[in-house]
């Protein structure tokens, strides 16, 4: 058991470099960047978080939501063979749990549909499973489709420590799981989560825990993950809160990162318990890990990102991570010489690197020369390949070609259409030839008007900028040109 002095009562000295009768649990926030569909991969990360966190001093460690599978595993999830896979090597990681709790993410697979599900491992052993009970069905969210929820909030017993798990949805609900384990004695929530980015998220998550936290008396120990999956953007941004819902540390933004804590636990589980709640599951761990305060507590802070920069940073891990997880490493942009291929590649460079981006001009009659001399001084100063492909030769050609058909009628909106397919065409053509991804430009006013070209401007692997509106993808421009030092875009 967890030798605790209380410094109002005579008693044996703490040992040196502890600080006298206080009682802290160390715990180590594994923020991870998974792969939806790499369990080995996922795995192999998630045992050497686990070793790092032992190195630390952690008692806990705990790791996103879904890290054994990645999230969001999507229609996987309706092959039974992949969620019996991710309880397969889930439980191949008890082994690695020698001396330290861990929680990790996992598809627990049933009869009818699995759980989202936290595996609670105990000094080598899969002690206990925890199963999300509030299944997200909104916005990027389509859990009820896939999942069934938990109908139990396990109360674990480690020594001194009273500590409960939930699952990202639970703790937005004030009266849900966390409530509910605060009740049944628990002074620790260990919060799991595959938590989406938008802007203003990482405050906006700040102001509930807090709430959370002090309406509850419980410390929130909240893991992240981090990374692009597809069209999301994970942010990390892990937080730890004490009972009064004060801020103890806080980790970085869209970056891998183990963040070790210690939380005093002093005035957690302060609530009064509650013997007649029926939904409450009390596991004993049979383990004590050491709650003595460091003498040096480890409280780590990492500022957050001002807004521009969030949303630059939250693009270039986006892009990066979609191009890895795909199996690209090259891409392509048309360079008009306007703002928006600008922006998108400067956001490629910085994801990729320049040796790894090629921007194409592709000028026709039209084309003015300023826009050709931005093109070509954008790509020296972002150091990239740059190709100039004039479409003039495809354009009248494709005119010639569809002379018959068009006879009679007057030119338009057709013809002028041409140009944009025809660059699409082209950039097409050369990433299929040389196995890279196109990089399309349109940002999000033009799709929300359908100021786009079908086959044209749209075409391509990556929409980098769908979701940012013009005057963001300025303001972003602006503080990319700040942060440089000079005029790259």
């Amino acid at each position: 058991m967890a030798r605790i002095v209380d410094a109002r009562n005579d008693g044996p000295c703490p040992p040196s470099g502890y600080a006298e009768a206080v009682r802290s649990c160390r715990v180590a926030l594994a923020q991870l960047n998974t792969t939806v569909g790499d369990i080995d991969g996922n795995c192999a990360r998630i045992r050497d978080a686990i070793v790092a966190a032992r190195e630390a001093g952690a008692a806990i460690v705990a790791f996103p939501e879904l890290a054994v599978t990645g999230y969001p595993p999507e229609d996987l999830l309706l092959r039974r063979s992949f969620c019996e896979a991710s309880r397969q090597a889930t439980a191949a990681l008890a082994p690695e749990t020698e001396g330290i709790v861990a929680v990790v993410g996992f598809v627990d697979p049933a009869e009818e549909a699995p759980f989202n599900a936290g595996a609670v491992f105990v000094d080598g052993r899969w002690a206990d499973t925890y199963h999300k009970r509030l299944l997200p069905n909104y916005g990027v969210f389509d859990e009820e489709r896939y999942f069934a929820p938990g109908r139990t909030t396990p109360v674990y017993r480690a020594g001194d420590l009273t500590f409960g798990v939930s699952i990202c949805e639970d703790i937005w609900e004030a009266d849900g799981p966390v409530a509910g384990m605060a009740l049944g004695g628990a002074e620790l929530c260990v919060n799991i989560n595959a938590s989406p980015y938008h802007r203003g998220r990482g405050a906006e998550r700040a102001r509930m825990l807090a709430t959370r936290a002090a309406d509850n008396g419980i410390a929130i120990a909240y893991v992240n993950a981090v990374g692009g999956q597809d069209e999301l953007v994970f942010d990390g941004n892990s937080i730890v809160l004490d009972a009064q819902g004060e801020v103890v540390a806080t980790g970085p933004q869209f970056r891998d990162e183990l963040i070790v804590v210690d939380i005093d636990l002093g005035e957690a589980g302060q609530r009064r318990k509650d013997s007649n709640l029926t939904d409450i599951r009390e596991v004993d761990l049979g383990f004590s890990p050491d709650l003595m305060l460091s003498a040096e507590p480890a409280r780590p802070h990492t500022p957050p990102l001002p807004d521009e920069a969030e949303v630059w940073e939250a693009l270039v891990i986006g892009t990066r991570d979609y191009l890895a997880k795909t199996g690209f490493t090259r891409a392509y942009i048309g360079l008009s010489g306007g703002i928006d291929s600008s922006v998108v590649a400067a956001v490629a460079v910085d994801a990729l690197g320049s040796e790894n981006v090629t921007g194409v001009s592709m000028p026709s009659r039209f084309s003015s020369g300023h826009s050709r001399d931005d093109a070509a001084e954008l790509a020296e100063n972002l150091g990239i390949e740059y190709l100039s492909i004039p479409i003039e030769p495809a354009h009248a050609a494709m005119l010639e070609m569809l002379a018959g058909a068009f006879d009679g009628s007057e030119p338009g909106l057709a013809e002028e259409n041409l140009q944009s397919r025809q660059r699409g065409n082209i950039l097409m053509s050369l990433a299929n030839k040389f196995g890279a991804l196109v990089l399309t430009t349109g940002n999000k006013s033009e799709m929300a008007t359908g100021y786009a070209t079908l086959y044209g401007d749209m075409a391509g692997g990556f929409a980098v900028l769908k979701d940012v509106p013009k005057t963001l993808t300025y303001a972003i421009a602006r503080w990319r040109n700040e942060a440089a030092g000079r005029d790259l875009i």
